[in-house]
């Protein structure tokens, strides 16, 4: 039996993940805006042999300038470039790895996005991906004449109903429907080709889609989704799941229970890889790591870093920095469960608002260390049936990944838990996936 192997993705979005790093001097303040800044970044990620580079996005500038003058401190996901234009260009300069990017089914309609993605799995020869989500900023929705989001429930039907027509269209051509045959005048074999005809709650789409023969079958679907709806989507539809965790029992407790919930749906288990955000600060000594992340740390603007916590706590700006986070400011909040959990640890630990705001450089599962403590954490996970593999968010870009790279990669090789070559030719290959079965191709199948 062949050992199981992490899967492992590389996000390139922005300047990196740490808030302050567009301050550092080795990160490009304006890369975000060059297409030679993402071109590093992947050629880094294929050289690692990732399975994927990974793109969040927002239709948007999703932070709000509170408190006032916040906002022009703040340069993480401000200026950025269009990911499903760019990343035609980062398939022309890689041969291997993945290429992932977030597109809303908020603000997009099915047709268009499947066609969108039918036409990257074709330019990159197989290795589309299409990162699902539905959008919930309000600043996302007043740049598209709305002036607030879809409430919770609309917005997760309208997700669901909106993959199964994309689905549906890219299902629309078999294999072998287009025939090109010159000799006999047909184009293609209209047994093979299929119409649509979808109405639902949300969307009339006719088809068939206007673009075929994807080396996939289907682009890779990705979702990250904590509530309950999410993890009944991503069961149900995922190929991968990116996740956020704080601790390795509730990376524990997710992976199980969105594993356990796929057998209804049909699915085996290993049809849905799990990759939580994993964010290392990499140094040869533990030293070494540490002096990088405190670099980092004292790049954070004090205003900027109030405005990280004007979600939770509100206006702290009328507060000293090094006093403790107040009592008045922990009550009257719109609170989210992540507000709620962060404003019970801070009553717990009274930290003083500064420490609060630096707590928050690195989120999600963060490690300060040498290659081997990074692997040995990100071994404890993978062995403790908490994740698949990593999305790999790196502080900085595109010095966090080339670390991750150089030092931690030849370290998990070492131990037996990642590839040294590429496996296949498609992302969905070298996730190990199950090919993709037409529901055509299986109803004719199943009736024959």
């Amino acid at each position: 039996m062949t050992p199981r192997k992490m899967r492992l993705g590389l996000s390139i979005r922005g300047h990196g993940y740490h808030p302050a790093a567009w301050r550092h001097p080795d990160v490009p303040a304006d890369g975000t805006l060059h297409v030679e800044h993402y071109v590093r970044s992947a050629k880094i990620a294929e050289r690692g042999k990732f399975d994927m580079i990974f793109f969040a996005d927002g239709a948007g500038i999703r932070q709000g300038d509170n408190p006032r003058g916040s906002l022009s401190r703040t340069g993480r996901d401000m200026l950025e470039l269009e990911p499903m234009t760019l990343l035609p260009a980062l398939a022309m300069v890689t041969r291997h790895v993945g290429l992932v990017t977030t597109a809303s089914t908020t603000y997009n309609e099915p047709f268009n996005l499947a066609r969108k993605f039918a036409t990257l799995d074709l330019i990159s020869k197989g290795r589309a991906g299409w990162n699902v989500v539905a959008s919930w900023s309000e600043h996302e929705a007043q740049n598209f004449g709305l002036e607030t989001t879809l409430d919770y429930d609309t917005r997760y039907a309208r997700s669901a109903e909106f993959v199964d027509v994309v689905k549906g269209l890219w299902d629309g051509w078999e294999d072998g429907a287009v025939l090109l045959d010159k000799a006999s005048g047909r184009y293609f074999d209209e047994a093979k080709m299929h119409v649509l005809n979808h109405q639902g709650r949300f969307f009339k789409v006719r088809g068939p889609l206007n673009v075929a023969g994807m080396p996939q079958g289907h682009p890779v679907i990705v979702q990250a989704g904590a509530s309950d709806q999410g993890r009944e989507l991503g069961a149900a539809t995922a190929d991968v799941i990116y996740a956020i965790h704080g601790t390795l029992d509730a990376a524990r407790g997710y992976y199980a229970d969105v594993k356990g919930r796929m057998a209804k749906y049909g699915r085996e288990p290993d049809d849905l890889k799990i990759m939580p955000a994993f964010c290392p600060v990499v140094g040869r000594s533990r030293e070494e790591a540490q002096a990088k992340y405190d670099q980092l740390q004292a790049l954070i603007d004090p205003l900027a870093g109030l405005g990280s916590l004007y979600g939770s706590f509100g206006d702290l700006s009328g507060y000293p920095l090094d006093n403790p986070v107040p009592e008045d400011a922990m009550g009257d909040q719109e609170l989210r469960s992540m507000s709620v959990q962060l404003i019970e640890r801070v009553r717990r630990e009274k930290p003083t608002i500064r420490e609060l705001y630096l707590r928050s450089g690195l989120t999600g599962s963060a490690r300060i260390g040498t290659a081997t403590d990074i692997a040995d954490a990100m071994q404890e996970m993978f062995e403790a049936a908490a994740c698949d593999g990593f999305n790999i968010t790196p502080a900085t870009l595109p010095g966090g990944g080339e670390d991750f790279v150089e030092m931690v990669v030849p370290e998990l090789r070492r131990r037996g838990l990642f590839r040294s070559e590429y496996e296949g030719r498609t992302l969905r290959e070298n996730l190990g996936l199950r090919p993709v079965v037409n529901r055509y191709s299986r109803d004719r199948q199943a009736a024959e």
